[in-house]
């Protein structure tokens, strides 16, 4: 139903407040203790830490650098520490399964074909 009193969207009047006074130190903090991080992961076991909070650009760069190096170290370990693990997987699984295949040749059983399955 059409409205014969509709004006067109309401547009709030821009009133000054007499009140306000500009604070230029409303978000300075002279200490910070705590940083959180709301985090959704995929694999488990990921460590987040190494922050660094600063306005020096130059102290972040030289951060920067040292931090590469100290990545660089983890990322061989743990690629180390995967290759043991599948080492060890490879060790404790058993070859059953590739026995199998030959047991049904040796048996004479094979996978039934399908006769649509030659097209």
């Amino acid at each position: 139903i059409d409205n014969p009193a509709y004006k067109g969207p309401w547009v709030h009047p821009e009133i000054d407040n007499p009140e306000y006074t500009p604070d230029s130190k409303l978000y300075k903090r002279d200490e910070l203790c705590a940083v959180g991080l709301d985090l959704w992961q995929v694999k488990s076991g990921t460590i987040f830490d190494n922050f660094l909070i600063t306005d020096d650009l130059e102290v972040a760069k030289e951060r920067g650098e040292a931090l590469k190096k100290t990545l660089e170290g983890e990322k061989k370990m743990k690629n180390e520490q995967d290759e043991a693990e599948r080492e060890k997987e490879k060790a404790e699984k058993p070859d059953d399964e590739e026995d199998d295949e030959d047991l049904d040749e040796e048996a004479g059983e094979a996978a039934p074909v399908d006769e649509h399955d030659e097209l």
